[in-house]
């Protein structure tokens, strides 16, 4: 009854070679998606998942594949509390993942069925979303895991919105992407947020942060109508702190006295080729209706999706890339803390930051 010791070791050396950050919590699919008794599939990291949500209203995942035959256990039902598998019955606990019951087995059968398990990950739900820790192939669970992360508010009343697009693109560069200072003016061209005229000199001061680097609270761009729109109306500053943190979450906070807007975009690797951008924004702003908001925020995510579609275009043919300075700095820093949290995991070692302490970035946008 055990896995083939060679298609495991396969498996584990192709999905390290897909360049995936392992031992974190990864976004699956929004907790609305989760009806009654219904089966999710989800992928992430190239490992399919099968969601659901047992009677007393507890969300699991498990890997989409029975230990038995391999057929996908979505296939299967869930009776509130075991998830059955379509093939040959085989029945197993949602939560756990350990199987409670083969049906063919007989009275003369010696096999302990309790040893067998489906594959089983740590799962919660966040904000709307329900996150999965994904740990490294063939290792055992952490004794202590962190908790999620957890979209900051800062009022007890407040309206939130998720959207989210797919991009045809690996992970690295679906992130860096993400948090490119200097696409603005081309990329995001329209009336509510800049124009490519508006282009100017900026300067921002970076600090680094554990697992990643922020950009110090300061006043937003001048040219991006949103954020002096805002300031006009509560009459005071408006200042903005940005947030990368490994293995893929971009925070920013805007205030401006009572009033605040909070978002988060994660770049959730489903294949080495497909990663999904899932954004969730909160907000106390009287004047921005959710249905408003979703709009532009539709627009500004298909306009990110439209380029990255024709980078991979591009991509498909291996060209050689380059990164300059400062603009592209903050992809520099993506690239030398993953490789960091590597090495730190290899040898044992605390991890290195690439930053030596705060520094001040220019470039024009």
């Amino acid at each position: 009854m055990m896995r083939m010791d060679a298609e495991a070791a396969k498996e584990t050396a192709a999905q390290a070679d897909a360049g995936f950050l392992w031992d974190f919590w990864y976004p699956a699919v929004r907790s609305t998606e989760i009806r009654g008794q219904e089966l999710v599939k989800a992928m992430l990291l190239e490992v399919p998942l099968v969601l659901g949500r047992t009677s007393e209203g507890k969300v699991f995942a498990m890997r989409d594949s029975c230990p038995h035959r391999g057929i996908p256990l979505s296939y299967g039902r869930l009776d509130g509390k075991v998830v059955e598998c379509c093939y040959h019955g085989w029945r197993f606990d949602a939560c756990s993942g350990q199987c409670v019951e083969i049906p063919s087995l007989s009275s003369q059968d010696k096999l302990k069925v309790e040893r067998i398990f489906a594959g089983h990950c740590p799962c919660e739900e966040r904000d709307g979303y329900v996150w999965v820790y994904m740990n490294s192939p063939g290792t055992k669970l952490p004794e202590t895991i962190p908790a999620a992360p957890a979209l900051a508010v800062f009022s007890d009343k407040y309206k939130i919105t998720h959207l989210s697009c797919e991009l045809p693109s690996h992970i690295d560069h679906g992130i860096i992407g993400l948090m490119d200072p200097a696409h603005g003016p081309f990329v995001h061209q329209s009336w509510f947020w800049r124009r490519r005229g508006s282009i100017h000199e900026k300067a921002k001061r970076f600090e680094p942060i554990p697992n990643g680097f922020r950009m110090s609270p300061h006043s937003p761009s001048t040219n991006s109508a949103p954020y002096q729109l805002l300031k006009k109306i509560t009459g005071e500053p408006v200042t903005t702190t940005i947030d990368f943190v490994l293995p893929n979450l971009r925070t920013e906070i805007d205030q401006s006295g009572k009033m605040w807007f909070s978002s988060r975009a994660t770049v959730t690797p489903v294949r080495r080729d497909l990663c999904r951008i899932d954004f969730v924004a909160a907000w106390n702003l009287f004047f921005l209706p959710v249905s408003i908001f979703r709009i532009f925020g539709k627009i500004f995510l298909r306009q990110d999706q439209e380029t990255m579609i024709q980078q991979a275009e591009g991509l498909k043919h291996n060209p050689r890339l380059m990164l300059i300075d400062d603009a592209d700095r903050p992809a520099k820093w993506y690239f030398a803390l993953k490789a960091n949290l590597l090495e730190s995991r290899r040898t044992g070692a605390p991890m290195a930051h690439p930053m030596d302490g705060p520094v001040t970035l220019r470039w024009r946008s």
